[in-house]
């Protein structure tokens, strides 16, 4: 069963992605187009990336992820079709892979399909399709692509870490207005090791106890936990945490451990 998977930032009130679904069906009958979201920020690669990330190991080995970040043509853009874990990614490379991935790809290629001008405004309708259509199908990318050792780099954010102390960030906000920051499970445990711990953000609000689950306060509670990403999230039960707590991109979080 082909599948390929959609991330992009084409919204859903224009033709753009009409466009790109039914190029794909027309090379692809057959083919289960998946939308991980079409919803990130206009060229927001980071945002992409951490969604990305978090999703594509839920879909079996063999599906082709489309990328729609960023992909507008220019004589200095590469695009990649990229195997990590067993499964395609096609985009451009801007540095989204090397947000995404934990470590190096298993095999990076340079695609070389020949871009037709009518749609150079759009190579996602093109180049993308076509690509995303021919390893869906099982074809071979050496046919449509030239292997390439390495990719362009980008850092994401690190926590700064200290004896007793997490210093992070808030990376991501989700629909629900839960606030997703850069610290880590495994972090968090390696630093914690059994302590207790006082979470502090802005407004001078704190958190000292890690939930399970959203239900485990009150509605309109503040909490702490650990989600599906892994990453420690600040949320409200059943509330805007991101409004109402005052957290925004970039804000700064910090969990200081008993010593």
């Amino acid at each position: 069963m082909a599948i390929i998977t959609l991330t992009t930032d084409l919204g859903d009130k224009d033709i753009y992605l009409a466009a790109l679904k039914g190029s794909i069906y027309k090379l692809l009958p057959t083919v289960n187009i998946v939308d991980i979201t079409n919803s990130v920020s206009a060229f927001n690669i980071q945002q992409a990336a951490f969604i990305l990330k978090n999703s594509f190991h839920y879909f079996p080995d063999g599906t082709v992820h489309l990328i729609g970040i960023d992909t507008v043509y220019s004589d200095e853009t590469k695009y990649l079709a990229v195997r990590y874990k067993n499964h395609y990614f096609v985009g451009a490379d801007n540095g989204i892979f090397s947000l995404m991935f934990a470590g190096d790809p298993d095999e990076i290629f340079e695609i070389n399909i020949m871009q037709d001008l009518k749609f150079l405004h759009f190579p996602l309708a093109d180049i993308f399709v076509k690509t995303a259509c021919h390893l869906a199908s099982g074809g071979d990318v050496n046919q449509i692509a030239l292997p390439v050792t390495s990719i362009e780099k980008k850092m994401n954010l690190q926590p700064v870490l200290e004896k007793n102390l997490i210093k992070g960030m808030v990376i991501y906000i989700d629909s629900f207005q839960n606030v997703i920051t850069n610290i880590t499970k495994d972090l968090f445990n390696q630093i914690q090791q059994g302590r207790q711990f006082v979470l502090t953000f802005k407004r001078n609000e704190s958190i000292n106890h890690l939930s399970w689950h959203y239900s485990e306060v009150p509605e309109g509670e503040k909490l702490c936990l650990f989600g599906i990403s892994d990453h420690l999230e600040i949320a409200i039960n059943k509330g805007n945490a991101s409004g109402l707590l005052g957290l925004n991109l970039g804000d700064s979080v910090i969990i200081d451990f008993q010593g």
